[in-house]
């Protein structure tokens, strides 16, 4: 007597390992949030953003922005990258921003008390805002 073996071919499929980080359950990672708020609050932000740098800058100088003054940064960044600039000088009230203009992000900010005697270099055009 003949036994007959049939085998169906499943699909392969590549696996994948597991990192550490999708182990983790939201909100477990010291109050960052899960990836959907996460998302969702850098949808709200808009086009703007700003740089490690230029947050530590505004933190330790005390600067701020109201929603007007970032609806005006919006608008010089995108009249500077419609005349061709890449990093500009955006000068918004009493404050100074270094503009990378093509990746929508504030590289730096200064003051009214810092920005004496400070110059400002690697930038291709100024706005005031």
């Amino acid at each position: 007597m003949t036994d007959r073996i049939t085998i169906i071919p499943q699909p392969i499929s590549p696996t994948r390992p597991q990192s550490p980080a999708r182990n983790k359950q939201p909100g477990s990672s010291g109050g960052v949030g899960s990836f959907d708020q996460l998302l969702q609050n850098k949808i709200e932000q808009g086009g703007v953003k700003f740089s490690k740098h230029a947050t530590d800058r505004m933190q330790s100088r005390g600067i701020n922005f109201s929603s007007n003054q970032m609806q005006r940064l919006e608008s010089a960044i995108s009249q500077v990258n419609a005349k061709g600039g890449r990093e500009s000088l955006v000068m918004l009230d009493n404050t100074a921003l270094v503009v990378s203009v093509k990746n929508d992000t504030v590289v730096t900010v200064v003051d009214r008390e810092q920005l004496k005697n400070n110059v400002f270099t690697n930038i291709d055009s100024a706005v005031i805002a």
